[in-house]
């Protein structure tokens, strides 16, 4: 049994138990909520944390947009301001021919414009850049502004591209565009007055000669390729027939001249010229034949073209003379030799005029580079001397081509506008070439212009000109303006057709065969022969007594002191003539 001892105590034991179950129960209960109060908080933080973290991004995004946008708006504003600075150089108070507008970071800057003064166009310029760049389409404008502005205008169309400037062009809206963005908003198709003409009878324009005496040794020597000595003596030649009172018309004359020279008939007056030996005297002979069988007889000959042709107007406009190859297809640096022929004849017959306003006449070279190959050093002085001294006379040369190296340094220090249309850089030949033309160039801290010259698109070109006071302007990467013209050929039935129009075709349509050296020389023979017949039957008698010999002209002339002494001077100075000036042509 159990004693109520010992119920007490096991009642105390157990109301122990229950109160150290109930205190931990209690325990565990407040850890709990502590635990969850404390995960609360932490959660509660977590969420803040991340949305700081969400804010600060956000804010930082913001930031880095806000930055970007500043800094490509800064960019802008840097750009715009090195074009309007750009622009500032071109800024003219007279008369100018526009080119286009200012590329400044790959953008265009329609309101930054590029220009030539008008009253500094003769001064001369380069338009170069390689195949399908867009000079030939610059050149076009450039023809088509001057003729606005009523100065006449000789262009090279060796390639026929240029027949279009006669027709209005085509309209379009990727054209518009274009001349909107390159300062022309007002652009309207429109013609303009041209007069096609044709080296030699041979080509389908009205027909333009020159006599042989009129062009002169040198220019001869360069369009038949002779050397230096080969030179000197058809210059040598050219004044024998001078003072012996033969006119060189046509090639059939100094063909005459020379063969009579080098016949037994001749001999006598060939050892008289110092210098001349027939055997070189025979060389100039075949490349003569060579000329006449590549239609050169078409070319020398009479009616001769007369300067004033060149420099008309109509309703205004300045007349465009387009010249194209005709017959001399085979020789395109006898092309080139005659159109330098016809700018020295403007050097002789042009009154000095100093600086005006705008030229009296532009000349277009194109293809220029055929005008220097293989040339003698006494055609690069004369090239150099007409390009210095012509600029007096009111007349602006511009070489049309390719390099800027294809023209001599003496010359191309002369022109004060370039025109640089993208240069190809694949061979070693071709990089040297890009280094020099960037040399060329005033300093520009706008372009790397060594890489512009390789990244320029078609119809955009790097640019510096002379400013109204003479100062080269700053170096401009331009979009070019288009043309107003038919940018495409007339065809040739169409250039056909507006020569046969032409008032020059009444003019110069007719080939004229006057009396010259040839007629002389043969009826000279012929009198010759037949004395030499009269002597043999005289001679053939016993009794007869011997008949005197008349001193023949040729005879007298050679004889003559005065004419041995400058015979004396001439072997020295070859090819000089008393009675030529520029290129050995003579005074009209």
């Amino acid at each position: 049994m159990t004693t109520p001892q010992e119920k007490a105590a096991a009642a105390r034991k157990a109301a122990e138990e229950a109160a150290r179950i109930a205190a931990e129960a209690a325990a565990a209960a407040e850890a709990a909520e502590k635990e969850a109060a404390d995960q609360e908080a932490a959660d509660k933080a977590a969420a803040a944390d991340e949305d700081a973290a969400a804010e600060a991004d956000s804010g930082a995004k913001a930031t880095g947009k806000t930055k970007a946008a500043a800094a490509v708006t800064d960019s802008a504003d840097r750009d715009e301001a090195a074009a309007q600075e750009i622009a500032a150089g071109y800024a003219i108070e007279g008369l100018a021919l526009e080119l286009g507008t200012v590329i400044v970071g790959g953008a265009v800057h329609p309101d930054a414009r590029v220009r030539i003064p008008m009253r500094t166009m003769n001064r001369h310029g380069l338009v170069a850049g390689a195949t399908g760049t867009g000079k030939t389409k610059t050149v076009q404008s450039i023809a088509e502004q001057l003729s606005t502005a009523g100065v006449p205008v000789v262009l090279a169309d060796i390639k026929g591209d240029l027949s279009g400037l006669a027709q209005r062009g085509q309209s379009s809206d990727k054209l518009l565009a274009r001349a909107r963005e390159t300062g022309d908003p007002a652009w309207t198709p429109q013609g303009f007055p041209c007069e096609f003409v044709s080296l030699g009878t041979g080509g389908i324009g009205v027909p333009i000669r020159a006599t042989i005496t009129s062009f002169g040794p040198i220019l001869l020597s360069k369009a038949l390729g002779l050397n230096e000595t080969q030179e000197s003596t058809l210059g040598l030649i050219f004044h024998w027939a001078d003072r012996s009172g033969l006119a060189l018309l046509d090639l059939k004359d100094l063909r005459s001249v020379i063969g009579y020279l080098i016949s037994p008939e001749g001999k006598q007056d060939l050892k008289g010229i110092g210098g001349v030996s027939a055997q070189t005297a025979g060389v100039i002979l075949r490349a003569l034949v060579n000329l006449e069988a590549d239609g050169g007889d078409t070319f020398f000959g009479e009616p001769e073209l007369e300067p004033a042709d060149l420099m008309r107007t109509a309703g205004g406009q300045g007349v465009i003379t387009l010249f194209e190859l005709g017959a001399q297809a085979a020789r395109p640096q006898m092309f080139s030799t005659f159109l330098m022929w016809v700018l020295a004849d403007l050097f002789q017959t042009l009154p000095e005029v100093g600086d005006v306003d705008k030229p009296k006449l532009v000349f277009i070279f194109d293809e220029a580079h055929l005008l220097f190959n293989g040339a003698s050093k006494a055609f690069l002085n004369q090239v150099e001397q007409t390009v210095k001294l012509i600029r007096s006379k009111g007349v602006g040369v511009f070489f049309c081509t390719q390099l800027p190296t294809d023209i001599p340094n003496p010359v191309l220090s002369q022109l004060g506008a370039r025109i640089q249309h993208a240069l190809r850089a694949f061979t070693p030949e071709d990089q040297a070439a890009l280094s020099k033309t960037v040399r060329t160039y005033p300093k520009t801290a706008t372009y790397d212009l060594e890489k512009a010259l390789t990244s320029l698109g078609i119809g955009e070109a790097v640019v510096t000109v002379l400013s109204e006071q003479g100062a080269p302007t700053p170096v401009a990467w331009a979009r070019m303006q288009p043309p107003r013209s038919l940018m495409d050929t007339i065809g040739e039935d169409g250039i056909r057709s507006r020569a046969q129009q032409s008032t020059l075709y009444g003019k110069y349509g007719r080939t004229i065969d006057a009396e010259s050296a040839s007629e002389i020389l043969t009826a000279k023979i012929q009198a010759a022969a037949q004395q030499q017949a009269e002597e043999t039957a005289v001679k053939g008698s016993r009794s007869a007594k011997p008949v005197p010999q008349e001193e023949s002209m040729a005879e007298k002339i050679v004889n003559n002191p005065a004419f041995k002494n400058f015979l004396r001077s001439a072997a020295t100075v070859a090819g000089r003539e008393i009675s030529r000036s520029i290129f050995g042509t003579r005074k009209r």
